[in-house]
């Protein structure tokens, strides 16, 4: 048995967690982080895979992310920018694939024009919502009835406009289908990223890739934390009184502390026995909120040879099993990498091919877009974080109809002694390592409010 007391235990050793006990760490506050992997990182993951590195989860720095860029700062980390030199690819609802440069992609003037229309309209719904506080918006609760998908099609006849839009945030970032998730979960994600127009933008939203991967920016908040984290830790039981807590880990490993911090996604709250139990508000809340599901395909060749034919390795494809793909080529690599994304339902029929035909599905849809050389990569990887234990989706939580309104202000409130940290619950940043490192620091501040220096 291992018994530890400090003044703040931390659960979850990601980027949130990780956060939270440096920034206490420094104020002279003593901390203990029990994280339930044999590694850090939470959602950042960068793995050595047959010779290749490769970025498991998390990686891309966009130039709205300042609490990220400030750390990597701090840490000495450098980034730079994705390639995106030559022509995109665009495939249409007929499967005719379109090469063109800038922004707009050849959808047809009337269809572009459409997309250009509703993408204006969400940006300033967004903008009036705002990420802080949507569920306070004077029509949140009918903004939360409507599913994004029907309130879309009820904007426009352009189904291959409604189609395209509805992408941005339902495929591409909240990994579910447009029924599944509100018209107000939508504005949050658009807001939380300055707006709808920046997730239009991959030039902005994918900007830069940190040299050297992501998952260093917890691996050296741990380092500086030293002892202070223990791997291998799952935490089963949380006791909580007036003056503090009583957690207990795998391994007869038990921490007291005057506060604690829960740093993991909102779905693995209920992994944890609290005692006495949560209120039933947060009992429902929890309910009600879930992960998406997004296959990260990796794979690896001899050269980036799409760039000897004019092309910058983005793919754009709507109507596609394998919608989004881009240059993941890593710095000063001579090799090429791609990587692209399948998303929700076409996860699920993907994942039901079995490994072999789902390896040959995906290559024949990369070979589509850029010619059979893609049908032999050196390297060929899928990342399944629907299937960790300590994740179970990506890439972050949302909620179902109607849960925002009804709770998404209690996602950050403390409960007593016991305080809430992940990028699930961020509002700018949400679901980005941003959006963790600053429910970290929020978390640790309100901590620091209440503990005497």
């Amino acid at each position: 048995m291992a018994e530890h007391t400090v003044d703040v235990v931390v659960i979850g050793a990601g980027a949130a967690g990780l956060s939270a006990a440096t920034r206490l760490a420094r104020a002279g506050h003593s901390v203990h982080v029990l994280e339930a992997r044999d590694r850090v990182g939470g959602r950042t993951w960068t793995r050595e895979i047959d010779g290749a590195m490769l970025e498991i989860g998390g990686q891309w720095v966009s130039p709205d992310q300042t609490a990220l860029l400030q750390t990597l700062e701090e840490l000495g980390l450098e980034t730079y920018l994705r390639y995106r030199e030559g022509e995109s690819l665009y495939v249409d609802r007929a499967g005719t694939t379109h090469r063109y440069t800038g922004d707009i992609f050849p959808a047809g003037a009337q269809t572009e024009a459409e997309i250009e229309r509703l993408v204006a309209l969400v940006h300033g719904m967004s903008l009036e919502v705002g990420a802080d506080a949507p569920w306070a918006h004077p029509r949140a609760a009918e903004y939360d009835a409507v599913s994004w998908r029907a309130w879309l099609r009820g904007q426009s006849d352009d189904e291959t406009a409604t189609d395209i839009v509805s992408l941005y945030v339902a495929e591409a970032m909240l990994t579910k289908p447009a029924h599944s998730i509100s018209l107000l979960q939508a504005l949050l994600m658009a807001a939380s990223a300055g707006g709808f127009e920046h997730l239009v933008d991959e030039g902005f939203i994918l900007d830069r890739r940190v040299v050297g991967g992501m998952q260093q920016v917890s691996e050296m908040l741990a380092a500086e934390l030293g002892d202070a984290v223990t791997l291998g830790a799952p935490v089963r039981r949380l006791e909580r009184r007036d003056d503090g807590v009583t957690v207990h880990a795998d391994g007869g490993i038990v921490v007291h502390a005057k506060r604690a911090i829960v740093a993991v996604p909102p779905n693995l709250y209920s992994r944890i026995d609290f005692q006495p139990p949560l209120p039933r508000m947060r009992h429902q809340a929890h309910q009600h909120v879930s992960l998406g599901l997004v296959i990260k395909v990796h794979a690896v060749y001899d050269t980036p040879f799409w760039r000897e034919d004019g092309l910058s390795g983005t793919v754009f494809a709507p109507f596609e099993a394998l919608s989004e793909v881009y240059d993941n080529t890593n710095h000063d690599d001579p090799k090429g990498t791609l990587v692209g994304f399948i998303s929700d339902l076409d996860a699920d029929a993907s994942f039901g091919l079995g490994d072999q035909a789902q390896r040959a599905r995906i290559l024949q849809g990369l070979a589509a877009y850029f010619g059979p050389k893609a049908l032999e990569p050196e390297v060929f990887y899928l990342s399944d974080w629907g299937a960790e234990e300590w994740t179970r989706g990506a890439y972050a939580a949302s909620f179902d109809l109607g849960g925002l309104s009804r709770y998404g202000a209690l996602q950050t409130q403390p409960e007593g002694v016991i305080h809430w940290a992940c990028s699930d619950i961020a509002a700018a940043g949400y679901q980005h390592v941003d959006g963790a490192i600053r429910r970290g620091w929020a978390a640790a501040d309100e901590v620091l409010e209440q503990l005497p220096a």
